[in-house]
C-alpha cells in the first residue's frame, strides 16, 4: 500500500509490564479518526482524513492511489481545489492562436462561463452543473449556434485540465451532457433579383463589393482587405491572401479565415465592375498592423477604403451602408441578411451549374469539403432530375424507332 493509516484517537506506548499497549490520545472522540498518508510523485506528503469506523475506506483509498500511480493516472487530490476561474485564467494565458480568435474565446469564457461556474472548484464540477449551465444559456436567449461555440470552448478548457492532471475526466463529455443542437433551418439563398436589388440600393462606390462577394464568394473581411495587386485581370483570377479584422474594434490585416489562402476564378462581369471601380475610385495605400494590434505594419493598395487611406470599419459599414440598403428593398434584418448571404448565393449558382463540391469548397475557403457538403447539400440538383436528363439525352441522340423505353413491348 502506498502509505499508511494513522489512528489519531489512539497511540502505542510501552506499558508497565514492558509490553506495547494502545492508549487514548488527547484527540480521542474528537474530529475525524483516521488519516491516510502517502508521499506523492512530487515528493510531498499527501493525506485524507476519514471518520471513525471507516478504516476500510481509508485503506481502499490508499490502494486506489497506489494503482493510479502504477498506471500513470495519478491526480493530486489538492489539484481539484483550483477554481474554474483560476484555471480559465491560466488556460487563456497559455493559448497560442490567432489574436482575433483569442479575443472571441476570452469574451465567451468571461461573459458566459465564469458568471455561472467561475467560483466552483474543478474537482466539484459535475455533469449536472454543465446541464444546468446549458439550460441557463438556453433560457437567456443565446442562439443555438453560439451556444455550441461557448460549449466547445468550455469543453476544450476542461480537457486541458484533464491533460494537466487537475481532474480525472471532463464533465462536458459525460453521456448525459449533450452539446446544443444547431438550428435545423436550411440555408435559403437569395434569388438573383434579390441580389441585384440590394446592389442597386447601395451607393455606386460600394456596388462592386456585392459583385466580389456574390460573384467570387469572398467573405466581407476579404472584400475589405482586397488589394489591386491581388486581382489578376490577365489570368482571370483573384488571389485571396488577407482580410481586415477587428480586434476589440481596432482594424488589423490578417490571413483569411483558417489561414487558408486561395485563388478563385474572376468572372468577366466582376472584372469589368472592378475595372470601372478603379477608374472612378483609385486604390489607396493602407497600412495596418499584421495579425495583432501591435504587430508589424503591412501596406496594401486596397480597392475599398475611406478618406485619407483609412480602412473601412465593417461595423460602421454594416450599420450605415448595408442595413439601410436592405431596408430600402424590404429585406428583413436578421441572421440571413448580412453580406454572408452573398456567399450562399454564390454557392447556389455554382451548384446549380453542376460545379463539384470539392471545387466549391476550395473557392469558398472551407477547411473541409465535407463541411461544404453538409451546408449546401440541399441545394444540389436532385439525383432523379439528373437521371431523367441523362437518359433523355441518351435516347434523344439514339435511333428513331417505335420500340423506345416508353413503348410497351407486345408478346
Amino acid at each position: 500500500m502506498a502509505g499508511h493509516i494513522q489512528d489519531r484517537w489512539y497511540k502505542t506506548e510501552l506499558g508497565p509490564t514492558g509490553k506495547v499497549v494502545k492508549v487514548k490520545t488527547e484527540r480521542y472522540g474528537v474530529g475525524l479518526r483516521y488519516r491516510a498518508r502517502y508521499v506523492g510523485p512530487d515528493g510531498t506528503e499527501k493525506s485524507k482524513s476519514f471518520p471513525d469506523r471507516q478504516k476500510r475506506l481509508a485503506e481502499q483509498w490508499l490502494s486506489q492511489i497506489e494503482t493510479d500511480m502504477a498506471r500513470g493516472q495519478y491526480i493530486d487530490p489538492q489539484a481539484g481545489r483550483l477554481t474554474v476561474r483560476q484555471h480559465a485564467e491560466r488556460w487563456l494565458a497559455s493559448l497560442t492562436m490567432d489574436p482575433g480568435t483569442f479575443v472571441g474565446t476570452e469574451q465567451r469564457i468571461r461573459l458566459h462561463v465564469l458568471p455561472y461556474l467561475g467560483s466552483r472548484t474543478l474537482g466539484s464540477l459535475r455533469p449536472t452543473h454543465i446541464r444546468e449551465w446549458l439550460r441557463k444559456l438556453h433560457d437567456g436567449g443565446v442562439a443555438p449556434a453560439y451556444q455550441r461555440v461557448i460549449f466547445a470552448n468550455l469543453s476544450t478548457m476542461l480537457t486541458a485540465a484533464v491533460d494537466d492532471r487537475l481532474i480525472p475526466e471532463n464533465p462536458c463529455r459525460s453521456s448525459s451532457v449533450r452539446a446544443p443542437k444547431l438550428d435545423p433551418r436550411r440555408i435559403v439563398p437569395w434569388q438573383r433579383e434579390h441580389v441585384l436589388a440590394v446592389r442597386s440600393a447601395l451607393s455606386e462606390q460600394y456596388r462592386p463589393m456585392v459583385d466580389l462577394a456574390g460573384g467570387c464568394g469572398l467573405r466581407q473581411g476579404e472584400v475589405l482587405g482586397l488589394a489591386v495587386e491581388d486581382v489578376d485581370f490577365i489570368d482571370g483570377v483573384v488571389h485571396v491572401v488577407r482580410q481586415v479584422k477587428l480586434i476589440r474594434n481596432r482594424p488589423v490585416f490578417a490571413p483569411p479565415k483558417g489561414a487558408k489562402e486561395r485563388t478563385v476564378p474572376l468572372p468577366e462581369s466582376v472584372a469589368r465592375s472592378i475595372e470601372e471601380h478603379i477608374s472612378q475610385h483609385p486604390p489607396a495605400s493602407v497600412a495596418l498592423p499584421w495579425r495583432t494590434v501591435d504587430g508589424a505594419p503591412v501596406t496594401a493598395s486596397l480597392l475599398f477604403h475611406r478618406d485619407q487611406g483609412r480602412p473601412i470599419n465593417r461595423n460602421d459599414f454594416n450599420r450605415g451602408v448595408w442595413r439601410p440598403a436592405l431596408e430600402t428593398v424590404g429585406v428583413p434584418l436578421g441572421r440571413a441578411s448580412g453580406m454572408h448571404a452573398l456567399r450562399h448565393f454564390y454557392a447556389s449558382v455554382l451548384l446549380d451549374a453542376g460545379e463539384s463540391i470539392k471545387a466549391l469548397s476550395e473557392y469558398l475557403g472551407h477547411h473541409d469539403p465535407g463541411f461544404t457538403l453538409r451546408t449546401y447539400t440541399h441545394l444540389m440538383p436532385s439525383s432523379e432530375k439528373r437521371t431523367r436528363e441523362a437518359v433523355n439525352r441518351a435516347f434523344l441522340d439514339g435511333p428513331d424507332t417505335d420500340d423506345g423505353p416508353t413503348t410497351a413491348q407486345g408478346e
